[in-house]
């Protein structure tokens, strides 16, 4: 086991030039990222920012993933813009129901129909790529619905209905400041993801308990992604996006990773206050969750 660790971590010390830290502060914290990345048989990618500092740790950050139904988000962000223009209402019926009902059941139980309904009353996949083009959100791509998407042969690799780990966490990033969204619509969008019944296992699954997260979840054969909002003791939030295709025991690649960013961004912290104070430097070592 020895042996397989050494050379995880010779994997990862040759990763390197896929990702570079934004602070020397969490310089430790992107070559753990890295270890956990080469330590599994998934293929991984992931970004996360601190929406208050800017700082950003990704592996693989501008690799396209699958985005599966994290595409929600996107979907479920102009549907709300188009509110707030007075094109559309949350009381107004699509299907047979309203859409608000299509929106807590797309984002919350991360239903299907609802969100091809929803994107259908939209305009398809070309209006919500246009607006994403017309924000300068570059690096996602929505392509299919949800039923053209499932109905295809699978290809985990295909950059079509794809985002990289940095983009998605740009499209986070823009809805919490407010540049996409309305305080109002805002804080609709992330109390749904608060409510997410899906993916207990991932960016929730070894995290301390209570800590606040609003997140969407991802599932194809082959593909477990999840990505959303964590907010730390101190009351700071990271946007996170996590992508693991291929391999086994995704969910679990997913929840170290979250963890290792929950610490991490809370050591750098601890750690540029306790520089800044004069103190003796200390180096944090991420301790076995419960």
């Amino acid at each position: 086991m020895r042996l397989v660790a050494v050379l995880c971590w010779f994997l990862a010390f040759l990763a390197q030039p896929a990702w570079a830290a934004s602070s020397p502060s969490l310089q430790s914290l992107e070559q753990q990222l890295a270890f956990l990345a080469a330590s599994t048989p998934a293929d991984v990618g992931l970004a996360a920012v601190d929406l208050k500092s800017g700082e950003l740790v990704s592996v693989n950050g501008d690799v396209p993933f699958p985005m599966a139904s994290t595409v929600k988000i996107a979907i479920a962000a102009n549907y709300l813009a188009q509110v707030e223009h007075g094109r559309r209402s949350l009381d107004d019926r699509i299907g047979g129901s309203s859409a608000r009902q299509l929106m807590e059941a797309m984002i919350i139980r991360s239903s299907n129909p609802a969100t091809d309904l929803l994107l259908r009353d939209l305009g398809g996949p070309r209006t919500v790529q246009a607006w994403l083009t017309q924000n300068n959100l570059d690096g996602l791509r929505i392509d299919r619905s949800i039923a053209q998407l499932l109905a295809a042969r699978r290809d985990l690799h295909d950059v079509r209905d794809s985002s990289t780990p940095q983009a998605m966490v740009e499209l986070l990033r823009r809805i919490d400041s407010g540049r996409l969204l309305q305080p109002s619509s805002r804080s609709y969008l992330l109390d749904l993801m608060k409510r997410c019944k899906t993916g207990k296992n991932r960016i929730r699954g070894l995290l301390p308990f209570g800590t606040p997260v609003e997140n969407k979840t991802g599932t194809l054969n082959g593909l477990t992604t999840d990505v959303g909002f964590i907010t730390l003791p101190d009351g700071r939030r990271i946007a996170v996006a996590f992508f693991a295709r291929g391999g086994s025991d995704r969910p679990r690649s997913i929840a170290e990773a979250a963890r290792a960013v929950y610490f991490g961004f809370a050591s750098a912290v601890r750690a540029s206050f306790t520089n800044a104070m004069g103190a003796p430097d200390r180096t944090w070592v991420l301790q076995p969750q419960p």
